[in-house]
């Protein structure tokens, strides 16, 4: 392929900034310059940690025939052709989508603080109830029927993202929706993207180690609606996030059609919504129809969620009928809220992934409803991340739980007790166990009749990062080995591991 031909759109996109001298037949495109290849063009983004350009030199050895960079960092070399923009990660998505070329007729992103994963996997679930075929990409990896490739990012970066597109359409995929993270976004990983519809969940704090602000986590997220998609598309936003009137308002200027959802007010509205102990059962409205729904998900919060998915998936074209008749057959998503074992008394034990002060906050109400004991939690924090939200999330789990456990996350870089020191700030009353794996023992051990609990922060993870080495690690796991190892004369009828974790 020419270098031409990737150009075409970038340069009627970025009309002015943008210089090109001269043209060339490429072989793929990377930002890493490890993977450069002759032929290839090398992309060197400035970054937090390192600086691309530090490689230019490293790529052209490896045959590199042409090298996207901001002005400065174009080196005195007439032997490769140099694109060059102020900001050439804009550039970058746009050049990615142009060389794979193909992506799935209907694409769909999810955005928010909260609830990201979970909505993706319902929006998935119902397209597939409707006999389409469809993927998600996400925290969870790139999922689709047969095919399940762990990226080991919620965005993954553009080169990954559109090949993976482009895999996708090879198996026949139609219908995709992507978790839409700020880093993400701010990095402008999803550009050039054809995206149908979006929805925003909810803000709250998180990543402010990153973004440095509210305002810039905000900007990041409203990126999605305001420049990724194109106009006309449809967002869906939860009525219920007083931020929300912002982004409608961003929506508005972009001409798009706008679906709300809410508990008080929305296009689909949660009129009404009773618990039961292995799910709960909803009354909905949406454009003068009245839907009344079984969900087998446990949780107040995940009704809405899964509105959302219905959201998305009207948007991208769907039935409505048909997408509200389909969340009967939802499941839970890995790691969220999902049922790791139950005790012998009966108290039944969740794993989600609330590492957020209002996750936390969130999972702990929602849970009050199916407890007719005492609640317990065992949380921790991860170093290296917004130290601010520590304290916070003690004072949220002293104030929503009757028993709490403070241990580790992933304390990465970190010394784990001072961690912990900090959430014990908020809760002086807590038991402070720094072993996770013991903490998660211990609180099992501690349950009686109608008691549950949540272990939080983890979620779907598989390992937990100890100055600078990943050890294995899995919640879940940890759940169903204290079950098992449980005394003798605690076993017995009732006791369970869980449902098979695939």
């Amino acid at each position: 392929m020419k270098l031409s031909d990737l150009l075409k759109d970038v340069k009627t996109r970025f009309a002015s900034g943008l210089a090109v001298t001269g043209d060339v037949e490429v072989a793929g495109i990377t930002a890493d310059s490890r993977k450069v290849e002759p032929g290839f063009v090398f992309v060197a983004l400035p970054g937090l940690t390192v600086n691309g350009a530090d490689f230019i030199g490293d790529a052209l050895t490896k045959g590199a025939v042409a090298v996207l960079c901001v002005p400065s960092a174009r080196l005195q070399d007439d032997g490769v052709v140099w694109i060059t923009h102020e900001v050439p990660g804009r550039v970058f998505p746009h050049m990615v989508a142009a060389y794979f070329q193909r992506q799935p007729e209907h694409l769909a992103a999810v955005t928010g603080t909260n609830g990201k994963t979970s909505v993706a996997s319902f929006t998935k679930q119902i397209w597939e109830h409707m006999g389409l075929k469809a993927a998600s990409v996400g925290t969870l990896g790139v999922v689709a029927p047969g095919h399940n490739d762990y990226t080991g990012m919620t965005t993954p970066d553009p080169v990954t993202l559109h090949k993976a597109m482009s895999d996708l359409c090879d198996l026949g995929i139609d219908h995709v929706v992507f978790e839409a993270s700020s880093h993400g976004l701010a990095q402008y990983r999803m550009d050039g993207l054809n995206i149908s519809a979006a929805a925003f969940t909810n803000l709250t704090r998180d990543h402010y180690d990153y973004h440095g602000s509210e305002e810039n986590y905000f900007y990041a997220k409203s990126r999605l609606f305001g420049e990724v998609m194109k106009p006309g598309s449809t967002a869906v936003l939860n009525a219920d996030c007083p931020i929300v009137r912002e982004v409608a308002d961003i929506c508005w200027a972009r001409g798009h059609k706008v679906i709300t959802v809410g508990r008080h007010d929305g296009d689909i509205r949660l009129l009404h919504q009773v618990s039961s102990p292995t799910g709960q059962e909803i009354t909905v409205s949406y454009e003068g129809r009245l839907y009344d729904i079984k969900l087998s998900l446990v949780g107040s919060f995940q009704a809405m969620n899964a509105l959302m998915a219905v959201g998305l998936v009207i948007g991208c074209g769907g039935d409505a009928d048909q997408a509200f008749n389909s969340l009967a057959y939802l499941k839970s998503v890995e790691g969220r809220m999902e049922q790791a074992g139950r005790h012998p008394s009966g108290a039944r034990i969740y794993v989600d992934y609330a590492h957020t002060p209002d996750a936390l906050e969130t999972a702990l109400e929602a849970l009050q409803p199916h407890v007719r004991g005492k609640l317990a939690v065992v949380f921790g924090c991860g170093g290296d991340r917004d130290t601010g939200k520590r304290e916070q999330m003690g004072r949220i789990a002293c104030e929503k739980a009757a028993r709490v456990y403070v241990t580790d996350d992933n304390p990465r870089s970190e010394e784990p007790a001072a961690i912990r020191a900090e959430i014990l700030k908020g809760c002086p009353g807590a038991t402070e166990v720094g072993d996770r794996a013991e903490a998660i023992r211990l609180a099992v051990a501690e349950l009686g009749e109608g008691d549950l609990l949540l272990v939080a922060g983890k979620g779907h993870e598989r390992g937990q990062e100890i100055a600078g080495k990943v050890y294995e690690f899995d919640d879940v796991s940890e759940v169903r080995s204290a079950i098992a190892g449980l005394p003798s004369e605690k076993q017995g009828r009732g006791a369970t591991p869980g449902g098979v974790r695939s």
